[in-house]
């Protein structure tokens, strides 16, 4: 596996526990991009994808990333 599999896998494990919580409000994430810089993009959906407490989400998704994945910098959430 080569190293941008693993960073990937490593950033869908993170979402995969994040998931449960985020779909007990009716919303969920969505992993679209980890570009060579260290970003993670992700996509919030459902009723997360309005909620006003949608910063502070994206906040607690991109301090577990970070924290697990050392090759990420920084989560960007386009808006779609």
């Amino acid at each position: 596996m080569d190293n941008k599999a693993r960073i990937k896998n490593k950033v869908l494990a993170v979402l995969e526990r994040m998931r449960p919580y985020l779909q007990a409000d009716g919303g969920d994430v969505r992993l679209l991009e980890i570009t060579d810089e260290g970003t993670v993009k992700v996509q919030l959906t459902g009723t997360c994808k309005k909620c006003p407490y949608r910063q502070q989400t994206l906040a607690g998704i991109e301090q577990a990333i970070v924290k697990e994945v050392a090759e990420v910098k920084r989560l960007e959430a386009p808006e779609h």
